[in-house]
């Protein structure tokens, strides 16, 4: 049943791409919700379909890829069955996106002031003269020291930390329910990673809104999220609290990248290997699609493809935790 609570619902979603070689499917099942005041990390390897979540979400997927199955709300309100022009309203107004890249990000020919009174002035009923000072505003509240004077400078006159500043209070202009950040803090050295870390935190705290945070940094996670989905071959195989996931996973997969990640004074232990790499979309195994790699792998793996399932506190796409014998 759908979580009343929630603001964003993604149920069965699923993605394929019409190809002259046959349908691929990059996004099969995947469900998850994210609250009101909720950061939902989504962490995996490239290629697991992390920003393809998201892209889906925003409703920028792109010929051939389109939405085969499943459903996507927002507040309650079907959003993957709008036109274009219904999801180009909600995008800024409710759904903000934050990308790896400021620079590609920005258009280079108009200042951030520019860009930003635009994105107000099309999603609030403000003249340009209050859109500037609103502008202003979001560029002091994300941290622009002297906004007042740089918001006549053009993308390239800041630095990437201050561009994905910018780029921020560009995806905070109308005030949107939801933030879509994907790898916002890849770009950004580790000083400036924390004070993006702490923006998005205060805009959870601050305004209520729900963040989606796409990352392959593990750390990022522990620092920032309050429950994560770790995504393989486009299926969520475990969700939970942060704190349970990464002190205690529960997917073979999960353990591997927890594995993975060097822990700081302890130099006897090495670090685990997870052998081979993602399938490619046209090359997923049948049944468990981490089974090849799996050192705990059972017949059953190959067979059936397992469904999310309690896991001693979280949830895991894992036939280790079924409680009923095939």
């Amino acid at each position: 049943m759908p979580d009343t609570d929630a603001l964003l619902e993604v149920r069965n979603l699923r993605v394929e791409f019409h190809t002259r070689r046959g349908v691929l499917t990059a996004l099969d099942n995947v469900s998850f919700d994210i609250a009101r005041g909720e950061i939902l990390g989504v962490v995996g390897e490239s290629g697991a379909g992390k920003s393809l979540t998201g892209t889906a979400i925003i409703g920028l997927l792109e010929p051939p890829g389109r939405i085969a199955a499943g459903e996507i709300r927002l507040g309650g309100r079907r959003i993957d069955q709008l036109d274009d022009d219904a999801m180009r309203r909600v995008r800024g107004k409710e759904i903000g996106a934050i990308f790896q890249d400021p620079l590609t990000s920005l258009n280079p020919l108009y200042t951030v002031g520019q860009q930003l009174v635009e994105t107000i002035t099309t999603h609030l009923p403000l003249s340009n003269a209050q859109a500037r000072e609103r502008a202003i505003e979001l560029l002091e509240s994300t941290g622009i020291p002297a906004a007042r004077e740089r918001i006549d400078h053009y993308p390239h006159q800041f630095s990437g930390g201050m561009r994905q500043r910018v780029v921020i209070a560009l995806a905070l202009a109308a005030e949107p329910h939801l933030i879509v950040a994907d790898e916002p803090t890849t770009a950004l050295d580790v000083s400036i990673q924390a004070q993006i870390i702490d923006l998005l935190k205060g805009l959870c705290r601050d305004r209520g809104a729900a963040v989606m945070l796409i990352t392959h940094d593990m750390g990022v996670i522990a620092e920032t999220a309050d429950r994560v989905a770790v995504m393989y071959a486009g299926r969520v195989v475990e969700i939970g609290p942060v704190d349970r996931v990464i002190r205690a996973p529960q997917h073979p997969y999960t353990r591997g990248l927890m594995g993975s990640i060097p822990s700081i004074g302890d130099k006897s232990r090495s670090l685990t290997q997870i052998d081979g790499s993602m399938p490619r979309l046209n090359a997923i195994p049948p049944g468990c699609a981490f089974n090849p790699r799996c050192p705990q792998r059972m017949r059953r793996c190959s067979e059936e493809r397992p469904d999310l399932m309690p896991a001693d506190g979280t949830q895991a796409a894992c036939w280790l935790y079924d409680k009923v014998v095939p």
